[in-house]
């Protein structure tokens, strides 16, 4: 059984969904889809944990039952001792949501006005409310945008709002679908400075689903996988990597993108090999775990670079590895 003391805890937790479709012209077959096969894990109070996998993997469900909108077709869950599916009411006050493309933000009042209904819904007391203003908008820079309608944000700007949303009333569990969707690089930077600063400040527990490894990689020391509903794999993102096989055969790659001054043969530096040349830019491909400081010294040393950049597999490429070093 988990562990009584964790904040989030799960045991053999399952979700079936019935779900009809026609056969012929008047019949109807109904069939279960297991959306959660099963699944078991803890979360310690202060943890920040990467909750990632492929679309449709379950991701969002586990999510749904953590904060009380599905109810377990099967299994234990907790979070703050308390049974979501139960006591939705009595949770709601423990945790804070981001949920991707969704807004808890009213639509057509400016964001200030968002928030002070939501000091209302839960009570916050007024210095505890704009001392956790304060901090929100200075940190994810919501000073300009106060006044303007949520329907008038644009998706970075909205989803920065929400962040803020789910935190004035002090959660001792947050919940982040894609929180750095439709942001730019300084932006993305930004949020994931104020989280981490969150977490050290305040011990705020941070469940984290999302599609870009950056994230986990500068938030998170520990990173769950599930895949069609069952757990496949908890530890730390450097285990990821190489989660396929011991001989790192089929280990996960970064890629370095070089732009150089002008159109050259294929670089040639210990580490990486080139697995794509067009014109002057260049693709070098490196293994996962390793640093990416000393290859990017040795290209600056040896060639005309004009620019480059580190791209993070994808999760999908990492998954597959996974399975592919398992057959």
């Amino acid at each position: 059984m988990p562990d009584s003391d964790a904040l989030i805890s799960l045991h053999e937790v399952e979700k079936v969904f019935d779900v009809r479709r026609r056969v012929g012209l008047v019949r109807r077959e109904k069939r279960q889809v297991r959306a959660v096969d099963g699944i078991s894990f803890e979360v310690a109070r202060g943890e920040m944990v990467g909750y990632i996998g492929p679309n449709g993997a379950g991701k969002s469900t586990t999510i749904k039952m953590l904060t009380g909108i599905l109810t377990p077709s099967g299994g234990r869950l907790r979070v703050a001792g308390i049974d979501p599916a139960r006591e939705r009411m009595r949770l709601a006050h423990r945790i804070g949501v981001v949920f991707g493309q969704r807004t808890t933000l009213w639509w057509d009042l400016p964001l200030k006005d968002s928030y002070a209904l939501m000091r209302r819904m839960y009570r916050i007391p007024p210095a505890r409310f704009a001392e956790n203003m304060e901090r929100c908008v200075d940190r994810l820079d919501l000073a300009e945008l106060l006044d303007v309608p949520v329907r008038q944000l644009s998706l970075g700007q909205r989803m920065r709002g929400d962040i803020a949303a789910a935190l004035l009333h002090d959660p001792d569990v947050l919940y982040l679908d894609e929180p750095t969707i439709g942001l730019d690089v300084v932006s993305k930077a930004s949020v994931r400075g104020f989280l981490r600063q969150l977490n050290e400040e305040l011990g705020t527990t941070v469940l984290l689903t999302t599609h870009d490894l950056q994230d986990i990689e500068q938030l998170c020391e520990r990173v769950m996988v599930i895949d069609h509903g069952r757990l496949v794999y908890d530890g730390s993102l450097g285990g990821l990597h190489t989660a396929g096989g011991a001989d790192g055969a089929v280990a996960s790659e970064r890629t370095l993108v070089v732009d150089l001054e002008r159109e050259l043969p294929p670089i040639e530096v210990a580490g990486a090999r080139v697995v794509k040349v067009e014109g002057a830019r260049q693709w070098l491909a490196f293994p996962a775990r390793a640093s990416a400081a000393p290859l990017v010294a040795a290209v600056a040393a040896e060639y005309p670079l004009l620019d480059l950049s580190v791209r993070e597999p994808d999760i999908e490429d990492v998954i597959a590895r996974m399975y592919a070093g398992r057959g």
